[in-house]
């Protein structure tokens, strides 16, 4: 689940159009490779395309192409095998991804030959280019949609099992492959796209829990801008208490580093991350008891509430949030602490001796 919500945040910074920066705490530039990997993870590894290829059924295609020009029909012709595919990517800036499908088509039928009906097996090579983008962005949600889907067939070998094929049926077959392929595999990538689509948009609205003390929400912040290099996504996180208010923090765009040979670089505001520290550091006041015998010596001789049985009592409460500071190559963690050094008589009344903030 976790590389899952990795490639969800990967994946959609590809196919945004770009976009003005806007409040954050989260920022990432991610590398056209990163993407291409995690398009393969779930278009290819997972078998989903090949899925909703398979048993994919052409028309039929007729002709008068045989020997002597006898009548020629080839029909129920179906895939029945789909090998070796890859996926590339190339990024597009102001467009999002360009995605590029290469693989071998195994397709299968009945020909006949005048009078005479045998097998015929096709094993074509496709290569499909389409170009993907998201739009209609409102709250944190995108639509995605295909442009410009185009297919192109490479290299065929048409084989009957009597090995009696004509050219002019080559001729015919390779003909009607290259006008009916193309609108039959196009919109199988779309289905393709937006079955990841759903189920990689989940990633992009999710609540994830802070051990008891709270929660983190995020989703996507804008329209990320992009470049032929990398892509920028900002991502706008609230930190909240288990009750449901929002620790405020600063959540201006971060800048990030170059992006070099790295697949992917994620900048976290200062800010948010105070924010998301104050939800884990939940420490208890904590108080300390010294015997009057331990601080005597310290004690000032004209502190009368200073001497006695009654023990000396300090204590320490966190007060306010943690402040994260960052420096090249260095981060500092800050807590604001209240010391309370008092005494506490028989009776039960205490004394303050000592309020201090560090």
């Amino acid at each position: 689940m976790t590389m899952l919500k990795l490639f969800g945040i990967i994946f959609f910074c590809g196919l945004l159009s770009p976009s003005q920066e806007v409040s954050s705490g989260l920022s990432c530039a991610v590398s056209a490779g990163a993407i291409q990997n995690a398009l393969s993870d779930t278009m290819l590894d997972n078998g989903l395309l090949q899925q909703h290829l398979q048993g994919l059924v052409l028309p039929n295609i007729m002709g008068d192409a045989g020997l002597l020009s006898s009548p020629t029909s080839i029909t129920g012709l179906h895939l029945v095998k789909v090998w070796l595919p890859k996926l590339s990517v190339v990024l597009l800036p102001g467009i999002g991804v360009q995605l590029t499908i290469t693989a071998k088509l195994g397709l299968s039928g009945d020909c006949l030959l005048g009078l005479f009906s045998e097998i015929i097996d096709i094993l074509v090579d496709v290569n499909i280019t389409a170009n993907i983008k998201c739009k209609n962005f409102e709250s944190g949600t995108v639509q995605v949609i295909i442009e410009d889907c185009l297919c192109i067939l490479g290299a065929a070998k048409i084989k009957l099992l009597s090995g009696l094929l004509s050219l002019s049926v080559h001729e015919m077959v390779l003909k009607q492959l290259t006008v009916t392929l193309p609108t039959l595999l196009c919109p199988v990538v779309d289905i393709v796209m937006k079955l990841v689509s759903i189920q990689l948009m989940g990633t992009f609205n999710a609540v994830i829990p802070v051990a008891t003390a709270g929660t983190i929400h995020y989703q996507l912040a804008s329209l990320p801008s992009t470049s032929g290099l990398f892509l920028r996504l900002d991502l706008d996180g609230a930190v909240k208490h288990v009750g449901g208010s929002v620790i405020p923090h600063d959540s201006s765009p971060s800048p990030l580093p170059p992006l070099l040979d790295r697949l992917l670089v994620l900048g976290i505001h200062q800010g948010f991350l105070s924010a998301v520290l104050s939800l884990l550091i939940q420490l208890p006041p904590q108080t300390l008891t010294c015997s009057p015998e331990v601080v005597s010596a310290a004690a000032p001789g004209a502190c009368s509430a200073c001497h006695g049985t009654s023990p000396l009592g300090i204590t320490l409460t966190l007060s306010g949030n943690p402040l994260v500071l960052l420096e090249e190559n260095k981060a500092t963690v800050e807590l604001l602490v209240m010391i309370q050094v008092f005494v506490k008589h028989l009776d039960g009344s205490i004394l303050n001796l000592l309020l201090l903030k560090a």
